[in-house]
């Protein structure tokens, strides 16, 4: 049986190999190759302070990782800790949007509802901690589950890593109702 549970410092390794198998076999023909090695090189990973937070969650089947993700009421919008070089200050949740953040499925269970149903659990927590919206950076695969979800596109956005790509993702929103 599947359940959703907090994750673990010491589970980092492992969410990273989750992740980079997930952006490689699910970000295939939305991203060419040198983009996904790219993303998981310099954004893609986890973020420890999610962690610290209490805040990124798995989706665990027996003892596999199946899906990962989470939500904060930090300033960060993505990235994992090699993306980050600066504070990440608390957001206020009467005027600001909590953030949902680092979405990965294990391509062997795409498809199956893990990823709404985390996003579910998610909104729902930051609903509990007061936040009133939501917002995220969307990968170009990711998009068409947020837009199922009620999430609305607000700009386009190319991000310019340290290789020198230009990688697009899309920021949406929307409320917590």
């Amino acid at each position: 049986m599947d359940r959703i549970r907090l994750a673990l410092l010491s589970e980092v390794p492992a969410l990273n190999r989750l992740i980079a198998e997930s952006a490689r076999k699910l970000s295939r023909g939305y991203y060419d190759p040198a983009e996904i090695e790219s993303l998981i090189t310099y954004v893609f990973g986890v973020d420890t302070q999610l962690l610290i937070d209490r805040t990124y969650y798995v989706i665990e089947s027996h003892t596999d990782l199946a899906a990962c993700g989470g939500w904060s009421g930090r300033r960060t919008l993505f990235g994992g800790d090699q993306a980050k070089d600066r504070l990440d200050p608390v957001l206020d949740p009467a005027t600001e949007a909590a953030r949902i953040r680092a979405f990965f499925v294990d391509p062997a269970r795409a498809r199956e509802g893990l990823g709404r149903r985390l996003l579910i659990h998610c909104e729902g927590e930051a609903r509990a901690a007061g936040f009133r919206r939501a917002e995220l950076m969307a990968t170009l695969p990711g998009q068409p589950l947020y837009r199922a979800l009620g999430y609305e596109d607000l700009e386009p956005v190319v991000e310019i890593l340290p290789d020198g790509r230009a990688v697009k993702f899309v920021r949406m929103g929307r409320a917590l109702t």
